[in-house]
């Protein structure tokens, strides 16, 4: 596949979501299923998707002690997601953990990446939870972090994929917080448009709104690729 476009279904009603899935051609995106849209509608509605003909990134962002992010690795696995993820900050112990569980899943082995520092937070935002370090540093360290847990990959925001792409050339880099130009930021704080993501070193981009909100979504979505050249 081409695109590098992952259309985020974030809804809390799965037929909403795959309505909005029906829209889309699986050929031209992936989907991304975060906390709201599983805990509404839990493993089936990873399946429908995967029946529909979609990868599925699978967003839980897991965060606890190794072996329970483990245990919830093993089961992702299973239920055959193209792509999951882990929080960075869980620690190098988690990380590892979550790597093994992936490498020892019998037959598909799914994509494993580490969230570094969310889309929504920025240097003021770090700095209420006990985080000094500016962004970019902070990204960084988690960054060096997972790459050294052996994980496939980063959720990072585009401004920071430059960096990364440098310091990590192997690991693949998702970023979320895509904007077209014309698009309000909404509840993101560090965004940037589809081609300068790419540009700057972005692997694949996670887009909700944009394409979700639009009144016509595949037009929506045919718009995005156009404007990564990817068509």
């Amino acid at each position: 596949m081409k695109s590098p476009l992952i259309v985020a279904l974030d809804y809390a009603d799965p037929s909403a979501a795959l309505d909005l899935a029906a829209l889309l051609d699986p050929s031209q995106c992936r989907v991304k299923v975060g906390k709201e849209l599983f805990t509404a509608a839990g493993p089936r509605i990873v399946e429908q998707l995967q029946d529909k003909g979609f990868a599925v990134f699978l967003d839980l962002k897991f965060h606890d002690i190794p072996q329970t992010v483990a245990k919830a690795c093993q089961a992702a696995a299973r239920l055959g997601v193209w792509m999951l993820n882990v929080h960075a900050s869980g620690g190098k112990a988690m990380l590892e953990a979550a790597r093994e569980a992936v490498d020892a899943a019998s037959g598909h082995r799914p994509l494993l990446i580490a969230v570094t520092v969310l889309t929504s937070l920025d240097a003021p935002a770090l700095l209420q939870i006990g985080v000094a370090d500016p962004v970019p540093v902070q990204v960084q360290k988690l960054a060096d972090l997972s790459a050294s847990a052996g994980l496939d990959g980063l959720v990072c925001s585009a401004r920071e994929a430059t960096q990364l792409k440098a310091a990590h050339p192997d690991l693949c880099l998702v970023t979320p917080g895509i904007r077209p130009p014309e698009h309000a930021a909404d509840d993101q704080k560090r965004t940037m448009t589809p081609a300068a993501a790419l540009a700057a070193g972005a692997d694949y981009l996670v887009i909700g709104r944009p394409i979700t909100a639009a009144a016509d979504p595949a037009q929506a979505l045919a718009a995005m690729l156009a404007a990564c050249a990817v068509l």
